[in-house]
């Protein structure tokens, strides 16, 4: 009696196994063509200032934040900031990433980047990209994970290469360049 139960829900597990199968296969086709889409803008982050688009909202006990140290190991900012067409800060908006970086680096700085990129105007107006990924924030180039998306980027992965364009320790400015590379479904 045993082996019969056995058997059975061994034929349930297969049925089940195989009714997933059918239904994902569905479920990928009913996305569309995936497409390819190449995107270009500038992140132009202010670290001071009344207006700030970077805030620092935790930091482990006994630590200091300061030119020489703006990301202590632990510390956790969020982040509204502004993405335009171009390097210049009074360019058009295209739209804003909001997220949140935690400081991992122990040794050298380095963040964990979680953060939407939500477009604002154009083609992809109400659509976002999101990006959860490794940011060793001292280097000029570097890559981030695209891991999701929404709206017309829907089910989006893909990469970013960015470069820092700019940056003023002192007025707390950085400018990087975002090349982002996304697949998505039409």
């Amino acid at each position: 009696m045993n082996n019969r139960r056995m058997k059975n829900g061994i034929l349930l597990l297969l049925l089940l196994f195989v009714l997933t199968l059918i239904s994902l296969g569905h479920a990928h086709y009913s996305l569309g063509k995936e497409k390819v889409t190449h995107l270009r803008f500038f992140y132009q982050e202010n670290l001071n200032g009344d207006h700030p688009t970077t805030v620092l909202v935790a930091k482990p006990k006994g630590t200091t934040v300061n030119a020489s140290n703006l990301a202590p190991f632990g510390a956790v900012s969020v982040l509204d900031t502004p993405l335009t067409e171009g390097q210049d800060p009074n360019s058009k908006v295209v739209g804003q990433a909001q997220g949140l970086s935690v400081s991992v680096g122990q040794d050298k700085p380095m963040s964990v980047f979680m953060v939407d990129f939500g477009f604002t105007s154009g083609e992809f107006n109400g659509s976002s990209i999101s990006v959860l990924s490794r940011n060793p924030i001292l280097e000029t180039d570097r890559e981030l994970a695209i891991v999701g998306g929404r709206g017309k980027f829907r089910m989006a992965r893909g990469f970013v290469n960015l470069h820092r364009n700019y940056i003023n320790v002192t007025s707390g400015v950085v400018i990087v360049e975002h090349n982002v590379t996304v697949f998505h479904y039409e």
